[in-house]
């Protein structure tokens, strides 16, 4: 589509140029499952796969992303039938997302409300020290709300047309979302618990570490929208890839509240 002059266009929709970026993107997340099922082998071949992969991975979401703004900020490819398209994309998403969550808090469920025989019929099991969630969990719920708010400033600041409170506030997002990474970090290195002391432990870290890679997918996300913002890619009826990080890391606080209380709170007693 961008050998097309838009003159010529006669429908509000994007029909995107042949690309074999999806197809080589499959390569290179074939090599990042190959590179770690050497690794859990003890294969010392997976320090070149594995890497290899992720590079490549990295390098070809960059070359994509960068057609994608392109054609979005500079050629007018995004009109509001594809806006939608996007944030309807976007939504369908979240939504497997949260089914994703789901699985991991029912298998919590399942082990707390009804604990089999092999943990004696004890949730938590006898021997786990549970993390109080009056500390670092606390203090990472003040963070991460802080952060919900601060983004959603950011937002009303660039729909008003206020591109330096808009930047300020990202900013301080980014800042809060980078200081609960690091307590998080600090978190699983002072417990006393690791993922195969029972099925407590399992749960705690599926859903916490994973909760906490959705915090960094978030906070890279939220920079990308950063360095564009500073390049005035945003406008205040056109920031669809901004509104995306946004819901995005909405549904990282809900799922982060649920993680306090079920886990924590709850779970820990």
């Amino acid at each position: 589509m961008s050998s097309t002059n838009l003159a010529n266009i006669r429908h509000p929709y994007h029909l995107v140029d042949p690309s074999p970026q999806p197809f080589v993107i499959s390569f290179a997340l074939l090599m990042i499952t190959t590179g770690t099922v050497l690794y859990m082998h003890g294969l010392p071949v997976w320090m070149f796969v594995l890497p290899l992969g992720w590079a490549w991975l990295i390098w070809i979401c960059v070359d994509w992303f960068k057609t994608i703004v392109t054609e979005a900020t500079f050629m007018g490819y995004h009109t509001e039938k594809v806006q939608f398209s996007h944030r309807t994309g976007i939504k369908l998403f979240i939504a497997s997302e949260v089914m994703f969550f789901f699985s991991f808090f029912w298998a919590f469920f399942a082990s707390s409300l009804s604990p089999s025989i092999w943990i004696f019929q004890q949730y938590p099991p006898e021997g786990i020290d549970v993390i109080s969630p009056w500390g670092i969990p606390l203090a990472n719920t003040v963070i991460l709300l802080s952060s919900g708010a601060t983004v959603t400033w950011s937002h009303y600041a660039i729909r008003g047309g206020e591109l330096a409170q808009a930047i300020y506030s990202l900013q301080l997002t980014i800042i809060l979302a980078i200081v609960f990474t690091a307590l998080q970090g600090f978190e699983y290195v002072h417990a006393t618990f690791t993922i195969s002391d029972s099925i407590f432990g399992t749960c705690f870290y599926m859903l916490t570490g994973f909760h906490g890679f959705h915090v960094i997918v978030g906070t890279i996300w939220l920079t990308v929208c950063l360095f564009r913002m500073g390049r005035r890619h945003f406008k205040p009826n056109h920031h669809i890839g901004y509104e995306g990080a946004i819901w995005y890391w909405h549904f990282v606080d809900v799922v982060w509240l649920f993680l306090f209380v079920v886990v924590y709170w709850w779970g820990g007693k």
